[in-house]
């Protein structure tokens, strides 16, 4: 376990795997990683060790992360270049620093250590902390905000797309009758709320009935699956021939989008049946994965978030 310079912990998930994938292609002359999803530096830090030529463009949404990422990172100061952005912004970053292409790319898609550790970012729902959730520190519409204001009919929505919430018409109407006394401003209230309101056998059976109005009002809060589906070709495009991305994803909604893109892009564009691909139709990717590969037992003993990572990665092969 690490201990970051503002005391909070921080495991990078498979971590050994990620290097063993990203550092083949950071071999080559000026080689370019982009860590997408920078959060404490922990993957960075081990990438940048394996690889001592190459440049890192770090990216993070959140203030308070770059900052301590900086620390962590500062033995590297010289070929680093960290940048307050969402992931899909990778095109302006890279304009910005005059890369045109890069030879790597991670994308964390969990939430960092940082976020979830600190009570009053408001992402765990097992303390009572303000009802924020905004992965950029503050910026755009909160948590509270979003219960407090948003129809019911969206609502429902949220909850049953975003976290699978088969109770999500019931937690919507207690959410609804208790906003009209008092607007929600703490996660506390709206646990106790979620509670309420799942039947009992729901209550008793294994997770936090709020895990999944949580995750889903993250999600819709931060416009994470947008972000996602903005940055999956816009991160591709950008590899250089060698050119290898790598993405950890924590549940369905994430990995689905993943395991989708990088499937087509191994995919020919020959017609079904035909003997022989033409150079021309040949996939410019090929995936580095079979599936997608899973912490093993032993990591997930010691860091229990790494639990539901999903990791896959795939490299370029031929020029678009």
């Amino acid at each position: 376990m690490v201990v970051t310079a503002k005391g909070s912990n921080h495991d990078p998930v498979m971590l050994d795997r990620v290097v063993e994938l990203l550092a083949p292609s950071l071999a080559v002359p000026d080689a370019v990683y982009v860590d997408c999803t920078l959060g404490l530096g922990g993957h960075a830090r081990a990438v940048l060790e394996a690889a001592p030529s190459a440049r890192l463009i770090g990216i993070d949404r959140d203030p308070e992360a770059l900052a301590v990422a900086r620390e962590r990172l500062g033995s590297f100061a010289e070929r680093i270049a960290l940048v307050k952005a969402v992931y899909d912004e990778l095109p302006e970053v890279l304009a910005d620093l005059g890369v045109d292409q890069v030879h790597a790319v991670l994308a964390d898609l969990g939430v960092s250590s940082l976020q979830i550790d600190r009570e009053e970012r408001g992402f765990a729902y097992r303390v009572d902390a303000p009802l924020d959730m905004r992965m950029s520190g503050g910026e755009g519409r909160s948590a509270a905000d979003l219960l407090n204001s948003a129809s019911p009919v969206k609502l429902v929505r949220i909850l049953r797309g975003y976290g699978e919430e088969k109770y999500a018409e019931r937690i919507v109407s207690a959410i609804v009758r208790e906003r009209e006394i008092q607007p929600f401003t703490s996660s506390g209230r709206l646990v106790d709320v979620i509670s309420d309101a799942v039947p009992a056998a729901a209550r008793r059976s294994p997770g936090h009935p709020a895990k999944r109005t949580f995750q889903a009002l993250r999600i819709e809060v931060n416009d994470e699956l947008g972000v996602l589906e903005r940055f999956l070709p816009a991160a591709t495009a950008s590899l250089a021939l060698g050119g290898r991305i790598v993405v950890l994803a924590y549940h369905s909604l994430e990995d689905r989008p993943v395991k989708r893109h990088l499937a087509t892009l191994a995919s020919d564009g020959a017609p079904r049946g035909m003997p022989i691909v033409p150079e021309h139709l040949q996939p410019c990717f090929t995936l580095l994965t079979r599936g997608a590969e899973r912490p093993s037992e032993q990591e997930i003993q010691s860091n229990p978030r790494a639990a539901s990572a999903r990791l896959r990665a795939a490299a370029r092969v031929k020029e678009a």
